[in-house]
């Protein structure tokens, strides 16, 4: 399918690091042949991200459009942009990552040559001095698209491109507003759409990076984050014969590693390492038995917890 339009689709609430964001934007090599418009959703109670979003389009050499999509849901702001969408291909970015100069380009390189209809790329951690070593060995704030059985099964939003248009069969498609406040809302949404048809691919080279603040180099952030992505990951079985056979297995898993994280408990590094894993495969097994999922987004803690 040729581009001629891409929309590049943010949510926000409450980051000054958006500003950022969209200076990466200016800075992109943006392909000759495709007309770029930068969609923003603000999910404050109130428009609080207008004036500098206003501010930041004199520098950008595409027009943006500002929504107040508020509600304290980042589901809510998706589909906000969803709505706004008016493209042959939508790309999506978070509030605090920045883009290589590349990165829209290395994306739609990849849609065309391989067919894909959606191409996920990796969010790099970027840390300042105050990370441990553990966590820096770990590089666990960074995203990397993976292959499952030789499949891409699902994807984040951090950093991916997806056909779009009136040809494609998911554009009634929205993001679970049931998931808007605890997260794993993308997860579940892509794979919604690959049993819809679509097509995964991976693009190493699309590269968005994003800083990791204070709040979050903790073990204690780090397991609440591994244990939520475990429960989004349940999402992949949609029957019960398929939820049991995971959840069994995840329960396995769970155990060997809480067991090679206790003969590890001298080694600080590969101890949490096993932890997180145990945490990861708990959450699948609480996704199974469709157990709640404590709320993150659009609350104080979303930034202290």
């Amino acid at each position: 399918m040729t581009a001629r339009r891409v929309d590049i689709l943010i949510c926000t609430f409450r980051r000054p690091e958006v500003v950022r964001t969209l200076e990466s934007l200016a800075a992109m090599d943006g392909p000759a042949d495709v007309a770029i418009r930068v969609v923003i959703a603000d999910n404050d109670d109130t428009p609080s991200a207008r004036d500098v979003v206003q501010g930041a389009a004199a520098d950008l050499p595409w027009p943006i459009h500002y929504i107040h999509a508020p509600a304290r849901n980042i589901s809510v702001a998706r589909n906000a942009c969803l709505d706004a969408a008016d493209a042959d291909y939508i790309a999506f970015l978070d509030d605090d990552e920045w883009v290589a100069a590349d990165w829209l380009s290395q994306l739609l390189a990849t849609a065309r040559s391989g067919g894909a209809d959606a191409v996920f790329g990796p969010v790099i951690a970027a840390y300042d001095d105050t990370a441990s070593d553990w966590i820096r060995a770990g590089d666990y704030h960074s995203s990397y698209p993976v292959r499952r059985n030789g499949q891409v099964e699902t994807g984040i939003s951090g950093n991916a491109l997806l056909r779009w248009g009136d040809d494609v069969p998911w554009t009634a498609e929205r993001f679970d507003l049931a998931r808007g406040r605890s997260g794993g809302e993308d997860t579940e949404f892509f794979f919604r759409l690959r049993r819809a048809g679509a097509r995964f691919e991976i693009c190493d080279a699309a590269r968005a990076w994003e800083s990791v603040p204070q709040a979050r180099l903790s073990l204690r952030w780090l397991a609440r984050r591994r244990y939520r992505m475990g429960q989004s990951y349940a999402v992949s079985a949609t029957s019960k014969a398929q939820r049991i056979k995971l959840g069994v297995a995840a329960f396995g898993k769970a155990g060997y590693c809480a067991a090679a994280a206790l003969l590890c408990a001298p080694a600080q590094a590969r101890r949490n390492r096993w932890i997180l894993r145990s945490l990861l495969h708990v959450g699948v097994c609480a996704g199974c038995l469709s157990l709640p999922q404590s709320e993150h987004y659009g609350t104080p803690s979303q930034y202290t917890a």
